[in-house]
């Protein structure tokens, strides 16, 4: 049986258009706008990244540094992460969702119970930063006994005999971190160079579903959009931040903004 993850691939290969993953901070800014946000935008977008709050994110750039932060001070904790999960999946259970963070609060929560919370909410995949391969191959079959899809990176430094290591034992996909940097950071390299890395690990198994995130904002998509799947993430944490300055409907405003993104991918 096709995973959800595989199957939105699919559909956006028949479309011939790239997947659109787009990433938020559970919680942020409060649980439930966190899970308002989360339904209106899954009308555009194809996969959705939720990252559960860290106070030390440290792939994280300054906007979900901020995300994180306005998660954090009202308190959300993991267990209110998986209840949006749960309440997201129960309106649409088709919508695939990855969770996105760091392996100490799974290992603080236990990864056998972690990933039973998983399992019972509804997470399609996990893509876990600060545990990389090697030494993730025990989790990631943890992971994919409970059908749970476990996300390996790729950036620009991995080594060829890496990479063919990497993607024999990776899942349903691959995220092709485009530069060196924090997220959020501005594209320090073009997007032919970017494209061109990205065809050589497509050459290794061009069957294999490769998205690129990093740096991709309303500017940079659509020179970007012969992938298999882009990603979004500090451009929308950046539009939550600067719409409650001005007071006003972080929802409203982010299914305007992924809409329009979508478009440009078309």
């Amino acid at each position: 049986m096709k995973s959800k993850i595989s199957l939105a691939f699919e559909k956006c290969k028949e479309e011939k258009r790239p997947v659109l993953i787009t990433y938020t901070v559970a919680g942020d800014n409060t649980k439930n706008n966190s899970l308002k946000i989360l339904n209106t935008i899954s009308k555009h977008a194809d996969i959705l990244e939720l990252g559960f709050p860290h106070n030390t994110p440290i792939a994280d750039g300054g906007q979900i540094q901020g995300s994180s932060y306005r998660a954090l001070k009202n308190g959300i904790k993991l267990n209110d992460v998986f209840q949006i999960v749960k309440k997201f999946k129960k309106l649409n259970p088709n919508k695939p969702l990855i969770l996105m963070g760091y392996f100490n609060l799974i290992y603080q929560s236990g990864e056998s119970k972690f990933l039973k919370n998983c399992k019972s909410s509804g997470v399609d995949g996990l893509i876990i930063v600060d545990l990389p391969y090697p030494e993730n191959k025990i989790f990631a079959k943890k992971c994919k006994k409970k059908s749970i899809n476990f996300i390996q990176l790729l950036s620009p430094t991995t080594s060829r005999d890496r990479m063919k290591k990497i993607i024999k034992d990776s899942h349903d996909f691959i995220y092709y971190i485009s530069m060196l940097s924090t997220t959020g950071g501005k594209l320090k390299v073009s997007s032919k160079k970017i494209l061109e890395n990205y065809n050589k690990i497509k050459r290794i198994n061009p069957k294999k579903n490769i998205v690129i995130g990093f740096g991709i904002t309303d500017k940079t998509i659509s020179s970007l959009k012969s992938a298999n799947g882009l990603v979004v993430g500090s451009m929308l944490c950046k539009t939550i931040t600067n719409s409650l300055k001005m007071r006003q409907n972080p929802v409203t405003i982010l299914d305007k903004v992924v809409y329009n993104l979508k478009k440009k991918i078309i």
